[in-house]
């Protein structure tokens, strides 16, 4: 390595580890900040009854969730990928589609929806039970999160080698035993992986509780920050921390399980005979449930008008110029930050490069709301002249997002031949010239994918955008936020439904990268 080849690495070093320093440091903020509570009054408040509800609330929401969705995702990525469903790839998007959809939009429509107050008993002039309440926390949130357990799994299933079972059943053992011995050790990783992010999702969503009125950490948090009461509020933050390691470090003992084969052999379909129809018919009816009902909810509320009760909470367009102009912002930074960090984890073999990669994952494990409390935190005692702004707000939502960022520009990276880089660098090339008009050409189609990732994930976050709100700068998530809290529900219609066609480009995403990875 020549000497200019040695400082750009050293400057490639030095510019990944202050990303992954800032990224981090919201996490120290929140340490800095319990460290000034008095430890007496942390251990009353630590060890009160009503902490340890918040606890147990949170810990069972992301059990149960965990649990419905590894028993609905996984079935369907069968049903999609090993029988002779008829319309498998309809079905499959109909299963998959509702990850589009913002689980608290689906919260909101199911509250609006069911209920004694809710659309239907106006309608059909019977009374509903009421869904709010942690039974009711628990569907909503697993009907909008299942797809990652089902999108793991079948990609897993599509991967394996399936005549392999075929070999089983010569042995004569029957179908389940079969998946229990052959199929599940195969794609136990998967459904690790996908288990992860729904427990992630579940016990750091905001919205869905809050709208629930279910006592969890993130909603708990959020109520005491305003009460004010940011002691109780940072201590909530620091256990919803430890549950989010135990987490990581569960799924990383379950998921370390190899998966020996591959090959993608087909292996003879699972013949559904008279289960065909009622398959289909399962399938169609979760469709109905996450998708129908929401989008014809918000539609005849948009039909119907708000009927001027408040205009203070009338839609306007600068709302969602708003949302498109943070949202827009967000990923171009990610994207800036990402390309020195991705492009240096993927050709450096220093364990510092991969520690700093690894370090930018930090933000999207940690739960937004203890971001947004972090940053209040910095903000109002350190930087006075920058809370409530824009860039405030904006490095929230890269701390949040970065890593998406940060995963497709490093794949991309790996895919390029590094004998064309060298090619040019005989052709007496700069090694900024080479990446300039060699490689950033080649990756391109990753970092921009990357910054659609950020984009659409950046117009759905609720919590920090609350938190950290610019004065004066409403978005489409606050003013669904806003009519929730006031009970003009119809005001929500077109933003909610602004946020699902925004959402649905993500799937576009998903589906082609399945395209392109999956004959």
């Amino acid at each position: 390595m020549n000497r200019d080849d040695s400082q750009s690495s050293t400057a490639l070093l030095v510019v990944s580890g202050l990303i992954a320093v800032a990224v981090a440091s919201p996490v120290v903020w929140i340490a800095l900040r319990a460290r000034r509570v008095d430890p007496a009054r942390a251990a009353d408040l630590m060890f009160s009854a009503r902490t340890a509800e918040i606890l147990l609330n949170s810990l069972g929401l992301m059990a149960g969730v965990t649990f419905l969705s590894i028993l609905i995702g996984v079935p369907l990525a069968v049903l999609t990928t090993r029988t002779d469903l008829p319309y498998r790839r309809l079905w499959t998007i109909v299963a998959a589609l509702p990850l589009v959809i913002p689980s608290y939009i689906g919260a909101f429509a199911f509250v609006s929806t069911f209920g004694p107050y809710g659309e239907l008993n106006s309608v059909l002039g019977v009374g509903l039970p009421d869904v709010r309440g942690f039974p009711g926390a628990v569907v909503v949130i697993t009907l909008y999160t299942y797809p990652y357990v089902f999108l793991t799994t079948r990609a897993a299933l599509l991967s394996m080698d399936a005549s392999l079972v075929d070999a089983a059943r010569t042995l004569n053992a029957d179908r389940l035993e079969a998946f229990r011995r052959v199929t599940l050790p195969q794609i136990r990783p998967a459904i690790a992986a996908g288990s992860l992010l729904v427990a992630l999702y579940a016990i750091s969503d905001f919205g869905t509780p809050a709208f629930m009125q279910v006592d969890v950490f993130t909603r708990a948090i959020y109520w005491e920050f305003g009460v004010p009461n940011v002691e109780y509020a940072t201590l909530l933050s620091l256990q919803l921390l430890a549950v989010t390691a135990v987490v990581l470090l569960i799924e990383a003992k379950v998921g370390q399980q190899d998966n020996a084969s591959g090959g993608g052999g087909r292996g003879a379909q699972i013949r559904l005979g008279k289960w065909k129809w009622p398959a289909m018919g399962g399938v169609a009816t979760l469709g109905v449930v996450t998708l129908v009902v929401p989008i014809a909810i918000f539609s005849m509320w948009l039909l119907r008008g708000t009927g001027g009760e408040a205009p203070s909470y009338a839609f306007e367009w600068g709302y969602a110029i708003n949302s498109v102009y943070l949202a827009a912002l967000a990923a171009l930074v990610a994207v800036v930050l990402a390309l020195p960090v991705g492009y240096l984890s993927a050709r450096s073999d220093s364990p510092l490069a991969r520690l700093f990669e690894r370090a930018t994952y930090v933000g999207f494990a940690v739960p937004g709301i203890v971001i947004g409390l972090a940053l209040v935190f910095f903000g109002a005692n350190y930087a006075s002249w920058i809370y409530r702004t824009v860039p405030l707000l904006v490095f929230a939502y890269v701390v949040r997002f970065l890593p998406q960022a940060v995963g497709t520009t490093r794949a991309s990276v790996l895919q390029v031949d590094e004998k064309l880089p060298e090619a040019a660098r005989t052709l007496n090339a700069g090694r900024r010239e080479t990446f300039r008009r060699v490689t950033l050409p080649l990756i391109a189609p990753g970092v921009v994918a990357g910054g659609v990732l950020v984009f659409l994930t950046t117009m759905k976050e609720l919590p920090a955008t609350l938190m950290l709100q610019p004065i004066g700068m409403e978005t489409l998530v606050t003013l669904i936020w806003s009519a929730h809290g006031t009970a003009y529900y119809r005001y929500a219609a077109l933003p909610a439904l602004i946020l699902v066609v925004i959402s649905g480009l993500s799937m576009l995403i998903l589906l082609r990268q399945e395209d392109n990875n999956v004959s």
